[in-house]
């Protein structure tokens, strides 16, 4: 095989692909690790993280940058920025092609391609984001003992992770854009029952307003138009995630929200590829999450390799 052929590439490099990568290298695995954006992925946007077993605080960037040196340390490879443009992934040998001119191969891909929160792309959003802007209640939440948020979405988990909040902020102010929630009876009871949260209905928010971190918003009415200053510690934006699995539509299976199906090996429906994190079907998504992921696909992809090693021998 040609310098290009690998064991194992890993798609993604945030906690479950660089776990991946981290087992895979130990393991004496040859490992290439392809990135279309930054190192660390979603983790990188954490301003702090305190919910890490073994560590009190980190900030994602630390974190991300830690988990990167162990990774190559161990012997993976990490090419960063940039884009998968062919996959073959059907056959013994997987191929990856990227930037429309170099190919990689290897008995084994894991695609850890993460996820993104559903933006409201309003101004301010991008420059307040870990500033005050959060889109994860579990991760953030006890920042804001005591202080005055707000929670913009209308369905399940928004009504949810409101009353969940409640437990840590002052007052909360769920801001929707409909007349009625899109949730269970059972989630609207709560939230309305819960003397802590206050609603805006028919109501948008129009911008980000502050200095150094978030200070305060604009909300628009949608009957009226009319705006409104409001001063805000910070604003939970939980309108929905999207995986990063466009380019694996008419590949691998997914399920009706794009998401990867994998079973408890996080094998896929193809033969030696394999997925982790954020892009898979799940329920919670957390760094802890994805690094366990990461961990069961590269132990998984292994114990593959050797049993076609002995498969190829006999």
């Amino acid at each position: 095989m040609n310098e290009n052929h690998y064991d194992v590439i890993v798609i993604g490099a945030g906690p479950a692909g660089l776990t991946a990568g981290i087992y895979l290298a130990r393991g004496k695995m040859k490992t290439l690790i392809l990135n279309e954006g930054t190192v660390g992925g979603q983790m990188v946007l954490t301003h702090e993280i305190a919910n890490y077993p073994g560590i009190e605080k980190i900030s994602g960037f630390q974190l991300s940058r830690t988990m990167r040196n162990q990774a190559t340390a161990f012997g993976a490879v990490i090419k960063s920025n940039i884009k998968i443009s062919k996959l073959s992934l059907n056959g013994e040998i997987k191929s990856v092609e990227i930037n429309n001119k170099e190919t990689f191969t290897a008995g084994v891909v894991i695609f850890a391609t993460g996820g993104k929160s559903r933006n409201l792309s309003i101004p301010g959003e991008d420059e307040f984001k870990g500033k005050g802007i959060s889109y994860c209640a579990t991760c953030d939440g006890d920042f804001f003992q005591d202080k005055n948020i707000i929670v913009v979405g209308g369905g399940n988990s928004a009504l949810e992770e409101a009353v969940s909040l409640t437990k840590y902020a002052k007052s909360v102010t769920i801001v929707h854009q409909f007349d009625h929630f899109q949730a269970f009876d059972h989630a609207i009871e709560e939230a309305k029952n819960n003397p802590k949260i206050s609603m805006m209905m028919e109501s948008k928010l129009a911008e980000f307003i502050g200095t150094e971190k978030l200070e305060k918003v604009k909300i628009q009415n949608q009957s009226s138009n009319e705006i409104v200053e409001k001063p805000i510690d910070g604003v939970f934006i939980l309108i929905g995630y999207e995986p990063n699995t466009e380019k694996l539509k008419g590949i691998i299976a997914l399920n009706a929200r794009n998401e990867i199906v994998t079973n408890d090996k996080m094998e896929t429906n193809i033969s030696g590829v394999y997925a982790a994190g954020d892009s898979t079907a799940k329920q919670f998504r957390q760094i802890t999450t994805a690094v366990a992921d990461g961990t069961i696909a590269a132990l998984s992809a292994i114990e593959y390799l050797n049993a076609q090693k002995i498969k190829d021998a006999a």
